[in-house]
């Protein structure tokens, strides 16, 4: 008889998640300040804000921020990574523009006008940043210290940016042609957009290019895979005071938050339809965006108890292993000591299961003289 064989059972089992984007956690900012503007690059989030002691905080998990210091006090808006550098913008200072290859250290840069610069992008390796105003609209470099004008397609009071599938598309609050391309940064021709709403938030992802409007609109979003032709939605979410101010692509999910409203943030899989969610900062949400597997959110309400909220991916299945003693085995037919044993006469082996008992039996073979 051969008994107490050792077995271990492997059993994979989903445990309980929740859809990308619906489940936020607060963190805590390094200082109450008005954050703006969050990017993620070579393993570092980097946020700034207008205001403070210290403008910028980095973290490398969304979780934990250490404050570092800006170049220069300005009114830092926009924020983004790309070449191996971080560069972000302001609408004042004598110089307008900062960059960093770390996150940590911040050189000033010259703009290449004294326009108020509201948002900054990068994309097919030159950033590309617009603002509300001035004789040229649009400066663009290939390194993030030199800077060159460029005519905007029309003079609107000043429009976000977003980069994809080889084109920079923009989206301004008013004028008559509320959007704006261009292949290389430098030509921009001007787009009609699906509706004359003010629109704010412009974002890419999944091919599509998704813009999001304040509450004034019956169609807060518009969606576009060309970003030429563009078809007006209505997310069911806004309320009377909603400003969609920032969208995100992450995990296979669009995310837009509101600075105000009954509801702050909503999802959708495609730009179409969205669902509502609950957020873990509850006012003056600005801006979010998507690194690592992980969504990070910006208030810039100094005084909410947090000013940061993270998102993580899907929570992964759980694998246990156990290790179980099979049923005493009768082994028959073996020869006397010193005998060639030529052959295993029998194995049945059972094998507990999840929810029943699982037999499994190998074929008999004879021991042959």
């Amino acid at each position: 008889m051969v008994s107490g064989l050792g077995l271990f059972l492997t059993t994979t089992s989903a445990s309980a998640s929740s859809a990308p984007g619906s489940t936020w956690t607060a963190q805590d900012a390094t200082e109450a300040n008005s954050w703006k503007s969050v990017t993620y690059g070579n393993g570092l989030f980097v946020a700034v804000s207008p205001d403070g002691t210290h403008q910028v905080m980095t973290s490398p998990d969304g979780v934990t921020w250490t404050a570092q210091d800006a170049a220069e006090a300005n009114s830092w808006n926009s924020v983004t990574y790309g070449n191996g550098l971080f560069v972000a913008v302001s609408p004042d200072g004598t110089h307008q523009v900062m960059t960093s290859p770390d996150g940590v250290t911040w050189t000033a840069q010259t703009a290449a006008e004294a326009n108020e610069w509201l948002s900054v992008t990068y994309g097919n390796g030159l950033f590309v940043a617009a603002a509300t105003n001035g004789t040229n609209q649009v400066m663009t470099s290939p390194d993030g210290v030199t800077w060159t004008g460029q005519d905007a397609a029309e003079v609107n009071p000043g429009f976000n940016l977003t980069y994809g599938d080889g084109l920079f598309v923009g989206v301004s609050g008013l004028g008559t042609h509320q959007v704006t391309t261009s292949p290389d940064g430098e030509t921009w021709t001007a787009q009609t957009a699906a509706a004359p709403s003010q629109w704010y938030a412009i974002c890419y992802g999944n091919g599509t290019f998704v813009a999001l409007a304040d509450y004034t609109a019956t169609n807060d979003v518009m969606t576009s895979t060309d970003g030429v032709t563009w078809t007006a939605h209505t997310s069911s979410i806004s309320d009377a005071s909603s400003d969609w101010y920032s969208c995100a692509y992450g995990d296979g999910v669009f995310v837009a938050v509101s600075d105000t409203g009954t509801n702050l943030l909503m999802t959708s899989p495609d730009g179409v339809t969205w669902t509502a969610q609950t957020p873990a900062v509850t006012s003056g949400l600005d801006w979010v965006t998507f690194g690592n597997g992980l969504f990070v959110a910006l208030s810039y309400d100094g005084a909410a108890p947090n000013q940061v909220m993270t998102s993580g991916p899907l929570t992964p299945a759980t694998t246990t292993t156990t290790a179980t003693t099979a049923p005493t085995l009768a082994v028959a037919s073996l020869a006397a000591t010193g005998s060639n044993l030529s052959g295993l006469i029998g194995l049945a082996v059972a094998i507990a299961g999840l929810g029943g008992l699982i037999l499994t039996e190998m074929q008999r073979r004879r021991q042959r003289a």
